[in-house]
């Protein structure tokens, strides 16, 4: 049972679609990401007399990574708007992709009308049996009547704990249904007694762990997107600096610290830096703040920190144990816990040994690549420039495989939510979609998309936005003419034998820019790379940039799969 309170406001009689709407201007909606269909006809109509812009994507899974992108941006739910069948399955993997990175959404699915659900009527799925492995909840609403109240739950549950996606499938007859709902635009307060996330941390098991800290000789804080999606980032750092612990990072949680932070050693795991790694193998106590220790950090859990106790700190106490042992759980939201852990009488850790180890490890054995090679293109110098041109400041987008990881590595990141990426599902064809997201949820900001040339071919349809809105993003194509990261494991663990990784032909991807109407920009000139992207930069307006770069360039250092953190191959200086 869900009890709703509101205030006394005059009453109106709506179409399910325009209620719908209503609730999502009450929502302060800010915009939908969207494709039309038969069977969302009723609410595409509600919606051209509604205050709510909808972006029109151009393929349904644009949509939905578009809205992963504004949603992580913004810390706000992401809402998407498809029809029934194929409509609604093409959104399947953006919500596969926001469960795993726990990222907001309201996913809205036509349906069929209600009298034919179940009996193969054209355009019908059954997204709700599609869907309820990869949501946090999904609905299907049957009585028009339930159709406030269950807008507001989804919100509710997408917004509240750890965060994620909801799918809302609505069928056209409930659209076209009148019903009698309040024209207030003040949000209804749900309470779901089945659903209470636990905010508060034990005080009993903060102060075990601050114990613990305290007597420490080796001491390391894990930083994961757990804390930005508390809002927990000025307090991390407070407490980074209170205690001047040294800090590794997840790949989404890359920005919460500045890389040039002096406790920062780099992000953990497979492609993580010698000193992060090493931390993670040699500490004593290891504190993880909003990380669920996923294999790419932890691919071999049994050696994983073998020498540490361990606290986790994570909203979700699924998380907890599964993967890595804990030794004192704290099941909480991350920014109330750093507050706890900030109002705990201070004690200086006495560590300045290990401080000194992780710091000499950080500058003796940074990331590297063949800097004396000036007869190609390195992609790690292209987004060390970009870095520079862009002063640290730029929303940074990318797609899935090799330039994530150099992104990961080389790009100077300074706040949290500037990384916006596919972490958990890896999903190619992410990058175009969740840049125009981003671009869309700060207009005013640099935007930069860095994708390979196989994702970039995967949803490269969505550069038709942005002339229409005058989205002013960057795509940096890194173009090895292969899928890089498949051909790296292919040459380093499967004997050279390049199965299906080579594409012997390509688009012209400066002709396709311009087909779009965007200027394009290829550089081929390792000698003029520099001034080349300085120009390319000052332009302003989208704009493709293909940067030629050598197929057989690795992503290193590496830790191969199953293997514990300390064993790298490819770390400079070694």
């Amino acid at each position: 049972m869900v009890n709703v309170k509101t205030k006394e406001a005059t009453k109106q009689i709506y179409s399910g679609a325009q209620l719908l709407i209503h609730c999502l201007e009450k929502q302060e909606v800010e915009m939908i990401f969207g494709y039309p269909g038969g069977a969302v006809l009723p609410i595409y109509d509600a919606l051209y007399d509604a205050n709510i812009p909808n972006i029109l994507t151009r393929h349904e899974q644009g949509a939905v990574h578009a809205a992963q992108g504004y949603a992580k941006a913004t810390g706000k739910p992401g809402v998407v708007l498809v029809t029934s069948g194929p409509g609604a399955t093409n959104v399947v993997t953006g919500i596969a992709d926001a469960m795993a990175d726990s990222t907001p959404l309201i996913v809205i699915t036509g349906q069929v009308a209600s009298p034919v659900i179940g009996k193969d009527a054209f355009q019908e799925a059954d997204i709700l049996g599609i869907t309820l492995p990869i949501t946090k909840h999904n609905y299907q609403v049957r009585n028009i009547e339930d159709l406030e109240t269950t807008i507001a739950e989804a919100f509710h549950i997408a917004t509240t704990g750890r965060k994620g996606p909801v799918v809302i499938d609505l069928p056209k007859d409930m659209t076209l249904k009148l019903t009698e709902a309040e024209t207030t635009t003040e949000k209804m307060v749900v309470s779901l007694p089945t659903y209470q996330p636990n905010l508060n941390p034990s005080s009993t098991q903060i102060k075990r762990l601050m114990s613990g800290l305290q007597q420490a000789k080796r001491p390391l804080l894990l930083i994961g997107a757990g804390i930005t999606a508390a809002q927990g980032e000025w307090l991390l750092r407070e407490f980074v600096e209170k205690y001047e612990l040294p800090v590794v990072s997840t790949l989404l949680g890359l920005g919460i610290l500045p890389t040039s932070s002096p406790y920062f050693l780099g992000m953990g795991g497979m492609h993580g830096s010698y000193a992060a790694n090493m931390a993670l193998a040699e500490c004593d106590f290891l504190v993880n703040i909003g990380s669920r220790f996923d294999d790419r950090l932890a691919s071999c859990p049994p050696e994983f920190a073998p020498n540490a106790t361990i606290a986790h700190i994570d909203i979700d106490p699924a998380e907890i144990g599964k993967v890595i042992r804990t030794d004192i759980p704290i099941v909480g939201d991350a920014k109330v816990s750093l507050e706890q852990l900030l109002s705990y009488p201070y004690q200086k850790i006495e560590m300045a040994e290990w401080q000194e180890l992780c710091q000499t490890r950080q500058t003796n054995h940074p990331f590297g690549y063949d800097r004396a090679n000036t007869s190609e293109i390195k992609p790690q110098k292209v987004i060390e420039q970009i870095g520079e041109i862009t002063k640290g400041d730029a929303f940074v987008i990318t797609d899935v495989g090799q330039h994530q990881m150099w992104v990961a590595q080389y790009y100077p990141f300074n706040f949290a939510k500037q990384l916006i990426t596919s972490g958990g599902l890896g999903t190619m064809g992410y990058g175009i979609p969740a840049g125009v997201g981003a671009q869309f949820a700060h207009p005013d900001r640099d935007v930069v998309v860095f994708v390979g040339d196989g994702g970039f071919q995967m949803t490269n349809q969505e550069l038709a936005i942005l002339n229409e809105y005058q989205l002013n993003v960057k795509f940096v194509i890194l173009n090895n003419g292969s899928l890089g990261m498949v051909r790296q494991w292919q040459e380093r663990f499967h004997q050279n034998r390049l199965s299906a990784s080579v594409f012997n032909t390509q688009p012209d991807f400066m002709k396709l820019s311009e087909a779009y109407g965007i200027k394009g920009t290829r550089l081929v000139d390792p000698q003029t790379l520099v001034e080349d992207l300085n120009k390319a930069f000052t332009y302003k307006g989208p704009q493709v940039i293909e940067v030629i770069i050598s197929s057989e360039e690795h992503v290193l250092p590496m830790v191969p799969s199953g293997m514990p953190n300390h064993k790298m191959i490819g770390v400079e200086g070694l």
